[in-house]
């Protein structure tokens, strides 16, 4: 069990991060520059917080109140660097013993770490001489060496082109499966959190927001920033009408099946939510197609609705090239979005 409940300040950034994540692998989701990575160096002790507490395992890493402030090296902490942090002039195995726990043990533990990552053909090249995935592997294994109570990744796959990084995404998460800690992910990509993590925490602008398993998340995602991240492209200011809302800047009034609370003050709308009608009924209203952009498998229609105001955003719709084709009048058409699809944000 990993507690992190720290403050700090930087410039003008200021950090406000409170979580708690059991052994699995959880997400720390949100746009570049909202505080993942400084969140990540602070568990690690690469940074120290201004104040606040981290435990890991009932062993408290950091507290400023009892001045606690444990070194990298004793917080038995994996940090799995963007480019992996190899050292240059070491081959792979060299590279694996400099992380074992135990000296006594360290050629026997590489060798089976080798074997595990299949990198026993590789273990006297340096890494330099190495593929993507084999310095990826070479870290993993280097950082496993060392017995860690959890593993930290910070964003493990930004730098790779698409092909490697579903490669080495698979292998990542195969690796990770039988961890028996704490995995905190840092990422900004949505997918790969959906795909290797039970649980995200959001950050926005460096705080911390609450955390969600990936149901709550793309289905009731709470906050703006939370529906951005998980993806959700229409966002607008919204005023609570019963069972509906009202929404200003287009000009309409939803049904949302449901009781709206007064403290709703924003809607989402994902793009493949927003559908094609027939002609008018329940929550459908006129457009206009302000621009078609061809995707390699959809067409992503931004619409205005009819009642837009002046400087309203617009309204995104996406689906398969194929069935915009089938649209006769591509200029002035009906749209329709289902109650359950609104999204009430705070």
């Amino acid at each position: 069990m990993l507690f992190v409940d720290i403050r700090k300040k930087m410039g003008d950034f200021q950090l406000e991060v409170r979580f708690e994540a059991g052994d699995e692998a959880m997400a720390l989701l949100g746009a570049s520059g909202c505080g993942k990575s400084v969140t990540l160096k602070c568990t690690a002790g690469i940074l120290t917080p201004d104040e606040g507490r981290i435990v890991l395992d009932g062993v408290t890493l950091y507290d400023s109140a009892a001045r606690i402030n444990l070194p990298p090296q004793r917080r038995n902490v994996g940090y799995l660097f963007q480019q992996y942090a190899l050292f240059p002039n070491m081959t792979v195995r060299q590279n694996i013993e400099a992380g074992a726990a135990d000296p006594r043990t360290r050629k026997a533990e590489a060798d089976s770490l080798l074997r595990r990552f299949c990198l026993e053909a590789a273990a006297e090249l340096r890494p330099c001489q190495l593929s993507g995935g084999q310095q990826q592997r070479t870290a993993l294994a280097r950082i496993l060496a060392s017995r860690p109570r959890a593993i930290l990744l910070d964003e493990p796959l930004s730098a790779l082109d698409s092909y490697l990084k579903c490669q080495l995404e698979l292998e990542l998460a195969e690796t990770l499966e039988d961890f028996p800690g704490t995995v905190l992910w840092v990422s900004h990509d949505r997918g790969e959190v959906f795909r290797s993590c039970r649980r995200v925490c959001v950050l926005d602008r460096g705080r911390s927001q609450r955390t969600f398993t990936l149901r709550e998340l793309f289905r009731q995602p709470e906050t703006e920033a939370a529906a951005r991240l998980s993806g959700c492209e229409n966002c607008a200011e919204a005023v609570s009408k019963g069972t509906a809302v009202f929404l200003p800047e287009w000009g309409l009034t939803l049904d949302c099946g449901r009781p709206v609370p007064e403290d709703i003050h924003r809607a989402g709308i994902r793009a493949h939510h927003v559908a094609i009608a027939e002609g008018p009924g329940p929550n459908t209203f006129l457009c206009t197609a302000a621009r078609v952009i061809q995707d390699v498998f959809a067409a992503i229609v931004l619409l205005r609705p009819e009642g837009s105001g002046p400087g309203a955003p617009l309204l995104r719709m996406e689906l398969d090239r194929e069935s915009w084709r089938a649209v006769p009048d591509k200029s002035r058409l009906w749209v329709t979005v289902q109650p359950g699809d609104i999204l009430l944000l705070k």
